[in-house]
Parts: structure tokens; C-alpha cells; sequence
């Protein structure tokens, strides 16, 4: 096809499915059923492919039309460029168990430890193709997640989405006050004076120090202090294992850890809001079928965490 770049753009790509039925047809009226053309606007048509190709195509002869050697060498180019294009415009079967990719995902040690292995349990069935990497969240999450270096992110709805963000509801949880078995405050009503007289293991995952905290207690013209900082919630609960230290984290978490621990844990008397989890992604990926299957299967096995 002895067509120069410069020319792409004057090509009527109409002529396309009428070249491809003539060539298979090896007749103009036929051809013209096919697609619906009447035989005159057939006869136009062939005459611009000839002018196009600089080649007669279909040659008459006794008993009908017969190919050129140049048409001849077109008829299978013609039908996987038919096909190419169509495909461009219809959405491939997604298939979970023969996709192959990996999905990235910023998490804290409380989602990893809580929805992963149960995700990866389904994945090994249903999606061996699929491979999870999960890492901390960081200043330059927002931006990797528009960037498409990162598909998911988890968060909690008070959090406020960056431009483009959507998210998803996974379910609710609680903040708990958490001590060892034995802690003097283990057993009865805990006051916020009792809450701020014990040193603190405190989640320090965005750098504030769980400041939701601080400012409670400051409404009651109290304060904390923080004898332990990590990213990790579930370094603080082994802290809090073998020492008086104090630390508020979530209930489904915590539950999971307490007889490991031998930990106690009653609602927080300064934090009474349920915390709503939630995941987020970028807009644009909205309607990946891969990622949208992926979330769903998130939230499938978030059912069975949160209330």
C-alpha cells in the first residue's frame, strides 16, 4: 500500500469495510448488499480505491470478477485492519483468572494486616495473574496516584479527596482505648483525667501524633504524654503489652490482636465518632474492569472486617 504519512488524513476510512467486501465478494453488486450500498455508489467507491491503490483491483472477465495480483496481496491486510479497528471500539472480555498485573496499593499496617490475606487468599484462586504491592503512605501519594504509579489508596471519609479522587465505602469501625489486662485502668469507667494521666503509645502515620486526640483532651483544658511514636499500629499494641502506656486504635484491629496481646480495649471517652474506612482511586481509572473488579473483591472481604 503505497500510501506516504502525509496522505492518512485525506483517506475516507469508509472505504475500508466496501474494499474489504469487494475483495471477498468478487462482485459489486453483492458487495454493495453487504453494505448496504446501492450498485452506482459501489461502481464510485471502487473507482477512488483504484485511484487510491493505482491498481484496477477487480478485473472482469468470462464468469465474473477476478483479483489482482495487488488485491490478491491487500484481502488479509484488509481484514486484520478490519479487525484492528473494530477492536479499538469494543471492550474485551475480562477474564480474572488469565489477567497478568500488579496492582499498587498505599496502606497502613491495620488494612494490610486486616483485608490482605484474605484478598490474596482469593486472588491465588481466582486471579493468580494478579500481584498486590502495598506500601506507606508518603508526600507524594496524591500525586503517584494521579500519576498512575499508585491504584488505590486507603483512607477514612473525613479525609478530604485530592482533585479527581473517587472513593468507596469499605465500612465502619471505632476508636478503642487500649491497655494491658493487668492496667490500673483496665476494669471500670475511664474519665478523660484518667485518659491523660498515663503515658501514651501514639500512631504517628501523617506526622501528627494522632492530633484529633490532643485537641480533645486540650477542650478540656488537658494534655497527653506521648511516650512512644511509630507508623505502625500494631508495634504500639506490643507496646502497650508489657507497659501502663496508653493507646486508642481501632476496634477491628485491635480485636484481632487481643488475645495475642492479652490486651483490653472499651470505647475511647474522647473520640465517639465511628471511623467510616474507605478506599480511593483516581477518576481516571474509574472504569478499569481489572481495577474494578479489584475493588469489589476489596469490599467483599471488608464486609467480613468492618461493621
Amino acid at each position: 500500500m503505497n500510501i506516504t504519512p502525509t496522505h492518512l488524513s485525506g483517506i475516507d476510512l469508509d472505504l475500508l469495510p466496501v474494499l474489504d467486501a469487494l475483495l471477498r465478494r468478487r462482485n459489486v453488486t453483492h458487495a454493495g448488499r453487504e453494505v448496504g450500498l446501492s450498485q452506482p455508489a459501489m461502481s464510485r467507491a471502487l473507482g477512488r480505491l483504484r485511484h487510491l491503490f493505482r491498481d484496477p483491483l477487480l478485473v472482469r472477465q468470462a464468469g465474473g470478477f477476478t483479483l489482482t495480483p495487488k488485491a490478491q496481496q491487500l484481502a488479509p491486510k484488509v481484514a486484520i485492519a478490519l479487525e484492528q479497528v473494530g477492536a479499538l471500539f469494543r471492550d474485551a472480555p475480562f477474564d480474572p483468572a488469565t489477567e497478568q498485573r500488579m496492582i499498587r496499593i498505599v496502606a497502613a499496617d491495620a488494612q494490610t494486616l486486616l483485608l490482605m490475606p484474605e484478598v490474596m487468599r482469593r486472588l491465588s484462586r481466582e486471579a493468580p495473574g494478579l500481584h498486590v504491592a502495598v506500601e506507606g503512605y508518603g508526600p507524594e501519594t496524591i500525586t503517584q496516584m494521579q500519576q498512575g504509579r499508585i491504584d488505590f489508596a486507603f483512607a477514612l471519609s473525613t479525609s478530604p479527596l485530592p482533585s479527581g479522587a473517587e472513593s468507596m465505602v469499605l465500612g465502619s469501625d471505632q476508636l478503642m482505648l487500649v491497655t494491658r489486662r493487668g492496667h490500673p485502668l483496665a476494669n471500670g469507667p475511664v474519665s478523660a483525667e484518667d485518659y491523660a494521666r498515663f503515658p501514651h503509645a501514639a500512631i504517628t502515620i501523617f506526622g501528627d501524633g494522632q492530633s484529633e486526640i490532643d485537641r480533645a483532651l486540650a477542650e478540656r483544658r488537658l494534655s497527653r504524654t506521648i511516650a512512644f511514636t511509630a507508623p505502625h499500629f500494631t508495634t504500639a499494641l506490643a507496646i502497650v503489652a508489657t507497659t501502663d502506656y496508653l493507646t486508642t486504635l481501632s476496634e477491628a484491629l485491635t480485636r484481632h490482636f487481643a488475645d495475642l496481646f492479652d490486651l483490653v480495649m472499651r470505647p475511647s471517652p474522647l473520640i465517639t465518632e465511628p471511623l467510616v474506612v474507605t478506599l480511593v482511586w483516581d477518576r481516571i481509572r474509574s472504569t478499569d474492569p481489572t481495577l474494578v473488579w479489584f475493588r469489589e473483591l476489596v469490599r467483599d472481604v471488608a464486609a467480613t472486617v468492618y461493621r
